[in-house]
């Protein structure tokens, strides 16, 4: 049992994943960054705030808390959830825009393939065919 349990986490795909799933926690806080340190911010000048929470507040009242303080209190706000819906959106650009750029540089770094022109396709056909005789 030992051995099959080495030989599954020796297999290239499990090693690959845990790898891609290690740098996909790390990348995530570069998106954010961009998100939050960029986007977020232009947006809060563009609309004089940079979320949107205060959008329709709902069952809101007054407690107090442990020092005696009163403190207002939300329990739920429609705006919440345009600001996750937001800030979805943003990130899946901006990984868009990422991805986009590195497949340029990818393709640049990418030798091109060579293609066969017509005349090398109709000799290897007449090749092709003398041998079939």
């Amino acid at each position: 049992m030992l051995q099959e349990f080495k030989d599954f986490i020796n297999r290239g795909n499990v090693v690959d994943l845990a790898v891609a799933f290690v740098l996909g926690v790390a990348f995530k806080d570069v998106v954010d960054a961009v998100v939050n340190r960029v986007v977020m911010p232009l947006i809060g000048m563009i609309f004089g705030e940079p979320n949107f929470d205060a959008i329709g507040e709902f069952a809101c009242g007054e407690t107090t808390n442990g020092a005696g303080e009163i403190v207002n209190q939300c329990s739920g706000s429609v705006g919440a959830i345009l600001t996750a819906t937001l800030n979805f959106v943003l990130i899946a650009f901006a990984l868009f825009l990422i991805v986009k750029a590195y497949n340029r540089f990818k393709a640049d770094q990418e030798p091109e393939d060579e293609t066969v022109d017509a005349e090398e396709v109709i000799l290897l056909r007449e090749i092709r065919d003398f041998l079939r005789r």
